[in-house]
């Protein structure tokens, strides 16, 4: 995508060094914070300081529906969707709670809504269009479409960047959007259905075969031809899945972090890395979710989660938990006295008489 992935460069080496020298040098074995240090370097990294800047967090919450949501792959209708983001804008929501306790903003963006939203200081009207067609039927989108949705995910994270925000925690909301997230990663990992599909909003029996048997059938439909990302995210994706894909990549072009939730939302960072593989690098997953399709997801991508809690709203819920385990490693890495300032003996040293 032209415009979006040429300014996306690494994460500084040289700061990610420098917080290596600083952490091993605090006074505690080497590493003994185990991926906590990871963290600490990374976050060093993508601001390119050591010291870092505090953490300024940003909440991003997409919203569109689902064509395929006719086929009855969730338990819930779909106009819950627009509903659940008149919570959002009440406040109402686990991720509310959450954004609140992380001190973090929180932004909902239309990018696919059925519904008219009424306006709202907290809502962002960037409808591309009203939800997606039927994916098993024909292609979710155009191009055009996917393209534009991709922007506003872009946009609206260079807006919050460029706002002050140095971590951006990505959620999502979209009745049926798990099966989207299903057939999008079976396609880019050339995973069998039956592996990646999960219960989402709580199917389960028949529903469940049904949900798998919808993304067996798109995946045959789509042929598995050789296509670019966009083609295949035109295809089978979702309108608020093509915008987080769009915000990692707005992210790591501003070098914020960025929070990537649970199944739906690393579905869109598989995406984004195929568009950009440097912004993986800008990338924190904090947890694992219990749809049984993430874990696939997260080894393709080489992360270790470190909140195991069974999770699977989505919201953001658990990219915001994961926020916090970032806050107090950086906390310790500022406060935490050196062997030399403390006057500790470092691991082979001798006590000075």
């Amino acid at each position: 995508m032209r415009g979006l992935t040429e300014s996306i460069g690494p994460p500084s080496a040289p700061a990610r060094e420098a917080a290596w020298l600083r952490l091993d040098r605090l006074t505690k074995p080497p590493k003994s914070l185990g991926r906590l240090e990871e963290w600490v370097a990374r976050y060093c990294a993508i601001c390119g300081a050591v010291p870092p800047p505090e953490v300024r967090a940003a909440v991003l919450l997409f919203a569109g529906d689902h064509g395929v949501a006719d086929e009855g792959v969730s338990a819930y209708p779909a106009e819950v969707t627009a509903q659940m983001v008149a919570n959002f804008l009440r406040g109402g929501a686990a991720c509310n709670a959450l954004a609140r306790e992380a001190g973090a903003d929180l932004l909902v963006v239309d990018v696919g809504v059925r519904a008219d939203l009424p306006r709202h200081e907290k809502l962002l009207d960037r409808k591309v269009a009203r939800g997606t067609r039927n994916l098993l039927l024909g292609p979710a989108m155009t191009r055009e479409e996917a393209e534009e949705a991709l922007r506003v995910g872009f946009d609206a994270a260079r807006g919050r960047a460029a706002g002050g925000a140095t971590a951006l925690v990505l959620g999502e909301m979209g009745i049926g959007n798990t099966t989207p997230a299903a057939a999008l990663t079976a396609a880019l990992l050339g995973a069998p259905a039956r592996e990646v599909v999960g219960p989402g909003t709580g199917v389960a029996g028949e529903a469940l075969e049904r949900k798998r048997s919808v993304v067996e059938r798109a995946l045959a439909r789509w042929g598995r031809r050789r296509e670019d990302p966009v083609d295949l995210l035109r295809e089978l994706g979702g309108l608020e899945i093509a915008a987080l894909a769009g915000a990692i990549l707005g992210g790591a072009a501003s070098r914020a972090a960025v929070f990537v939730d649970g199944f739906v939302a690393t579905a869109a960072a598989l995406l984004a890395r195929e568009l950009s593989p440097e912004a993986i690098g800008y990338c924190f997953f904090g947890h694992l979710s219990a749809e049984p399709g993430h874990l696939r997801q997260l080894e393709a991508l080489g992360a270790e989660p470190p909140i195991r809690m069974g999770m699977r709203l989505g919201e953001g819920t658990g990219a915001l938990l994961a926020l916090g385990l970032l806050r107090g490693g950086l906390r310790a890495f500022r406060e935490m006295a050196t062997f030399e300032e403390a006057g500790v003996s470092g691991a082979g040293r001798e006590e000075e008489p």
